[in-house]
């Protein structure tokens, strides 16, 4: 076994039975996407975290991972992934935050091509890097603000999963979604955050709210 390997395999509170109480965990909390349980338990969360937080890497928790920003819970990325793919197995799946890359892993290894963006360069590069020593070469990466999609005109997604919460929907996202396509966001009202998932009809937006959730904003701008 080379040293790459057994650094993603893990030892300790990092090993593979850690891991598998995590997988058992979100079991028991609804998350039945056989392929969604599967990523998740062999994708090595304590690599997306500080070394000092590698121990907590397989509790079902949030992690700061720097610049005020965290490393989603693994019940929000499984049921967030889970219910992207209800619809069926799309071609493309747009991200809004890229972060340490941990989510944007989960679906490089289910969806054929992953777009993601990041507002904070340094997030960035290090997500990117990440992705490529796991040898993840279905992404594209851009360091671009979140709040204006995909920065290439004439890209449609038919998935767009944000990261982050916002009071309304940047309408260039809604734009880029293509006509049946979902989106799964954290809607902020002011006083809460409700996980929120929008199908594109030709009617225009259909709204379901599903959850409590706790993100970050969606901000604007690069740093």
């Amino acid at each position: 076994m080379n040293s790459k390997n057994s650094n993603h395999q893990g030892i300790g509170m990092t090993s593979q039975r850690t891991r598998d109480r995590l997988i058992q965990r979100l079991i028991d909390q609804g998350i039945d996407n056989q392929l969604v349980l599967d990523v998740m338990r062999r994708t090595p969360r304590h690599l997306f975290v500080d070394e000092a937080l590698a121990h907590r890497a397989y509790e079902d928790i949030a992690l700061p991972i720097g610049f005020g920003q965290t490393i989603s819970q693994p019940y929000i990325v499984a049921i967030m992934t889970q219910r992207l793919l209800d619809a069926g197995m799309p071609n493309s799946v747009l991200e809004i935050g890229t972060g340490c890359g941990y989510q944007t892993a989960i679906l490089a290894n289910i969806f054929p091509q992953v777009y993601t963006v990041e507002r904070i360069e340094a997030l960035h590069k290090i997500a990117k890097k990440r992705l490529t020593d796991l040898e993840l070469f279905n992404v594209q990466f851009r360091h671009t603000d979140g709040n204006g999609g995909w920065p290439n005109p004439g890209y449609h997604f038919d998935r767009i999963m944000m990261t982050a919460a916002c009071t309304e929907l940047p309408d260039t996202l809604i734009q880029q979604l293509s006509n049946q396509g979902v989106m799964i966001f954290p809607f902020d009202d002011g006083i809460d955050q409700t996980l929120t998932l929008v199908t594109r009809t030709s009617q225009g937006l259909e709204s379901e709210a599903l959850e409590k959730v706790s993100f970050v904003p969606l901000l604007p701008g690069l740093v």
